[in-house]
């Protein structure tokens, strides 16, 4: 009984450091949610690891998504993605990465473009 209980254990630790293995996503600039007043020239992907973005979409509301590219040829923890003009309107930043350990891992991101307001005049 008790060599089960080491063996359960073990078990649920090689799983947890298995499922934490894969490159995830720690942060983005605009973050997930986030609201800029003006289109942003990129998006900045950081991860847990060294990741290699092999896709990436945008999609404006229910839209179509549209691929963008071209995209960095080696690996980094931190990934630029360059994004076309957006106009006012929400947004999902969608991406396959493969990690270092040769898993793809799929990701988005949802952020909104607010519409630009003039000056007030005083």
């Amino acid at each position: 009984m008790k060599s089960m209980k080491i063996l359960s254990a073990l078990a649920l630790s090689l799983a947890t450091a298995v499922a934490t293995a894969h490159a995830h996503l720690q942060k983005a600039v605009p973050a997930d949610g986030g609201v800029v007043a003006a289109s942003p020239a990129n998006v900045m992907l950081s991860f847990s690891e060294p990741a290699h973005l092999t896709a990436c979409w945008i999609r404006k509301g229910d839209g179509p998504k549209l691929k963008i590219g071209p995209l960095a040829a080696q690996s980094a923890r931190q990934i630029s993605v360059p994004l076309p003009p957006l106009g006012p309107g929400n947004y999902v930043l969608s991406w396959r990465v493969i990690g270092d350990d040769s898993h793809i891992v799929p990701g988005e991101l949802r952020f909104t473009v607010s519409a630009a307001t003039a000056p007030k005049e005083q």
